[in-house]
């Protein structure tokens, strides 16, 4: 059996619908597990919502626009006789009060931002039926098991195994429908996998059931050596192998999310990139292969936020000293994109959450001098060569720079 993954770009609109349909379509006579995103932009409205709920703002015309955009989905799909705008309100009447909610931001933030993917997979499940499709829905959060680290979900593979294997069963006569990004606890309440998780739900839901391959449709024509839209000299991969594709999640490649690659390798299950606006290129295949010399390959992150933590009683910084530092960042659960120290000072890169990395800098100033610059792109040149070193090395505004034999790191003001 295989596994498709479509992101939120492939179902921006009605003919993405109808080209993710064509595309199930010619793929429905073995075996097929299908994992979508949110519909485009929808999520990055669902954490505005969140922001503004929980500031006692008025939030309503944003979620008239997650409503008006999906129903003119519904409409050009030609869904209206059907329940589903009853049920898109349902839905909608729920992340309203979700949102008001009092508690944790974390948590409310994943009982909102998932809803998401309950709308979009609803739209296309009811679109392949009418379209006389033999798909079923399921709910992700009931085979995808985590703890209750919100936003971060930490998937328990034992119970998650047990619940996804059951699916074979279903999967012998009926195409599955179900959400990427999200999972449940055992609580019953929705936690998120980390942004554009869903990549990772595919990997997941793929190494339970022992696919044959996953397959993320995206926009672009397959795992590419930069960001098009940054620069436009960025080649296709045909292949890649599994370390270097880990790297490049890791260095923050969107292409790809970070946590993916690891279930797959370990399963030795091939990872394709194809792209969804024209499915007969081929894409780029990520497995286990050697390749002797890859061209450069160049990332940006952007939203950086630069730490600096200096020793206020004259010593050095030393492994004590660090060693607290890294407790207070996995205490809250913030992980570390490029760090540096000099004598008396330790600097580390992290991505921007204000509230959760306000928290952060609250508590480090308990035993440091704590300085910060926020509005920072990372950017990450791997397999770098004479010129791409030098390119990179004088940009204007870097604040940090670090090489080793294979990869230069620079920060610079955005």
């Amino acid at each position: 059996m295989r596994v498709f993954k479509f992101g939120g770009a492939s179902l921006k609109n009605s003919q993405g619908f109808h080209n993710v349909a064509s595309i199930i379509k010619k793929h429905s006579k073995e075996p097929l597990l299908v994992v979508v995103s949110a519909i485009d932009k929808t999520t990055n409205a669902l954490e505005r919502v969140v922001a503004l709920a929980q500031a006692k703002k008025n939030y309503q015309s944003v979620l008239q626009e997650i409503r008006q955009q999906h129903k003119q989905i519904i409409h050009e799909l030609n869904l209206e006789a059907d329940t589903i705008n009853e049920d898109l309100e349902t839905l909608i009447h729920a992340i309203a009060n979700k949102a008001e909610a009092e508690g944790d931001y974390d948590f409310i933030y994943d009982q909102v931002v998932s809803q998401g993917e309950i709308l979009s997979s609803t739209v296309l499940n009811r679109f392949l039926q009418i379209n006389k499709s033999s798909v079923q829905w399921i709910d992700a959060r009931n085979y995808i098991h985590t703890d209750e680290t919100f936003r971060e979900g930490k998937v328990d593979w034992t119970q998650s195994q047990t619940a996804i294997k059951s699916l074979n069963e279903i999967l012998q006569h009926k195409i599955i429908i179900t959400q990427g990004f999200i999972g449940g606890t055992t609580q019953n309440t929705t936690t998120t996998l980390g942004r554009e998780g869903s990549d990772f739900s595919a990997a997941i839901f793929a190494t339970c059931l022992k696919a044959k391959s996953v397959t993320i449709w995206k926009d672009v024509p397959g795992v590419m050596s930069a960001d098009p839209k940054r620069l436009k000299n960025a080649v296709v991969f045909d292949e890649l192998p599994y370390q270097e594709a880990a790297e490049m999640t890791y260095y923050g490649a969107d292409v790809i999310h970070p946590k993916t690659i690891k279930p797959l390798a370990n399963a030795n299950i091939p990872l394709w990139v194809k792209n969804f606006d024209d499915p007969s290129l081929p894409g780029t295949i990520i497995h286990d292969c050697k390749i002797a010399k890859l061209p450069p390959l160049i990332v940006f992150k952007d939203n950086q936020c630069l730490i600096s933590c200096k020793v206020t009683d004259y010593s050095f910084v030393n492994e004590p000293q660090m060693n607290t530092i890294f407790e207070i960042l996995s205490q809250r659960d913030v992980h570390v994109n490029v760090m540096q120290n000099s004598a008396i000072t330790f600097s580390f890169c992290v991505d921007f959450r204000e509230p959760k990395i306000s928290k952060l800098i609250e508590a480090l100033s308990k035993k440091f001098e704590v300085y910060y610059n926020t509005d920072l792109t990372l950017i990450t040149v791997k397999n770098y060569n004479a010129a791409t070193f030098q390119e990179y090395r004088i940009l204007p505004g870097i604040m940090l720079e670090q090489s080793s034999r294979s990869t230069l790191q620079v920060l610079v003001r955005s």
